[in-house]
């Protein structure tokens, strides 16, 4: 595997890696904050309240200064974190009537899973280049 991301870093370039897997980052934390906020929803209106929405929502919303700051160390946290979204995801698929956005829950955490881990050795190396002025 380190072999392949370093030859995929000599190929491409350090700076167009970063560049695509904080998009690929950024279109999976917001696609995995809105089916969390449609479960949300769908289970307000079976008679609960807001509050279960607002427990799965605050942990993604505290790395929202990491992600605009561009800090790879948050990005590395978030992506451990978006493995308990994954499981979470699984636990919904289960449920009845609501596999499909279970798994939509499960496959976007692990896609964030994927993109922050390689945003954040993409952008520690950018960043390293950068101190050593290469």
């Amino acid at each position: 595997m380190r072999r392949w991301l370093e030859s995929l870093e000599a190929e491409k370039g350090v700076d167009h890696l970063t560049t695509r897997s904080r998009r690929w980052v950024l279109v999976s934390y917001g696609i995995l904050i809105l089916a969390l906020a449609t479960w949300g929803l769908l289970l307000a209106r079976d008679g609960g309240n807001l509050r279960p929405m607002l427990a799965f929502l605050l942990p993604l919303l505290l790395f929202l200064p990491s992600l605009l700051g561009k800090r790879p160390r948050g990005h590395a946290w978030l992506a451990f974190v978006s493995l308990l979204y994954f499981m979470i995801g699984v636990n919904v698929a289960i449920l009845p009537g609501l596999g499909w956005l279970g798994w939509l829950i499960a496959l976007t955490a692990l896609a964030l899973f994927g993109g922050c881990t390689f945003y954040s050795r993409f952008r520690s190396r950018q960043l390293h280049a950068q101190a050593n002025g290469s």
